[in-house]
């Protein structure tokens, strides 16, 4: 080989070194992000965050951890005090500490490692561990009792992560399924329970038609009774009348004769009478005027 092969060959490996060299000195984080630096597998202490960082050692290898808000869904059988298993759907929302990242990395490994370490097997087991406070598997279904029971998971598991750099945002019962016995007897329960509602409700329309019914027969009777004393006051002015009529025809025997007085002028008075008897040989022979004979005998 020549001087100037050479010269080439060396030119063009110094300018690949080059060229790996500068791409590699510097990394860029993309947002929501953290990179942590090992050489030769020796972790680097401080993390860098999201953005362009310039220059950085060529040799330097990076492993990226995802710093946003994620949720992890898992199940679990959950034994109660009455040793029953009840399946249990729950939430976890955390994200990492991304200035933890490096003693992440020592300690566990990459983002996929901490999750399958750390959370998936300590949600499992808190979730059980605290079912067993539980006294009837039907009681899970009560609200106090998944308020109880979220915050009891929350605590322990944020006691659990916070130290080894995962922060637990929340914690959220999603489902809660009981022995297929259980959930068929408190359907049958909730059926009877709506049927007594029904009969109730059916009794409360019966009693309120029968209140309206009684009230009608009541408004009807004070009605009738109103009716009837109204007839009464009538029967007892018009027997009153009567009874002073009587009085006057009884002291004044002449009264009959002046009515018959005003009966003639009524008859006189109408054109199509015509035709009047007279009883000539009666002291008052005008007709009418001898009703009052006897009554003055």
């Amino acid at each position: 080989m020549n001087k100037q092969a050479f010269s080439g060959v060396a030119f063009g490996i110094f300018l690949i070194i080059a060229v790996f060299v500068g791409l590699r000195s510097f990394v860029s984080v993309p947002a929501g992000h953290v990179a942590v630096a090992t050489l030769f597998g020796d972790v680097r202490d401080q993390p860098y965050p999201e953005g362009m960082h310039v220059p950085v050692n060529p040799l330097y290898n990076f492993i990226f951890y995802d710093v946003r808000e994620k949720e992890l869904k898992e199940s679990a059988g959950v034994p109660s005090q009455d040793q029953l298993t009840t399946s249990v759907d729950v939430s976890i929302k955390f994200r990492i500490n991304g200035a933890d990242a490096p003693r992440i990395l020592q300690e566990t490994g990459t983002f996929d490692d901490a999750v399958r370490v750390q959370i998936q097997p300590k949600l499992r087991s808190v979730v059980r561990e605290q079912g067993k406070s539980i006294v009837r598997a039907e009681d899970f279904f009560l609200q106090e009792t998944q308020e109880s029971l979220q915050t009891s998971i929350f605590n322990t598991l944020s006691e659990y992560l916070e130290p080894r750099g995962i922060i637990c945002l929340d914690i959220l019962i999603r489902d809660i399924s009981l022995p297929p016995f259980i959930t068929r007897a408190i359907e049958s329960k909730k059926e009877r329970e709506q049927e007594v509602e029904k009969q109730k409700a059916e009794l409360e329309r019966f009693r309120t038609e029968q209140q309206q019914i009684i009230a009608e027969a009541q408004a009807k009777r004070d009605a009738a009774e109103l009716d009837a004393e109204q007839r009464r006051i009538l029967a007892d002015a018009r027997a009153y009348e009567i009874t002073q009529l009587n009085d006057a025809i009884a002291k004044n025997p002449a009264y009959v004769q002046i009515q018959a007085l005003e009966a003639l002028k009524e008859i006189s008075a109408n054109p199509s009478s015509k035709i009047y008897f007279l009883n000539g040989e009666s002291p008052a022979p005008l007709p009418l005027m001898n009703m009052g004979d006897p009554l003055t005998r």
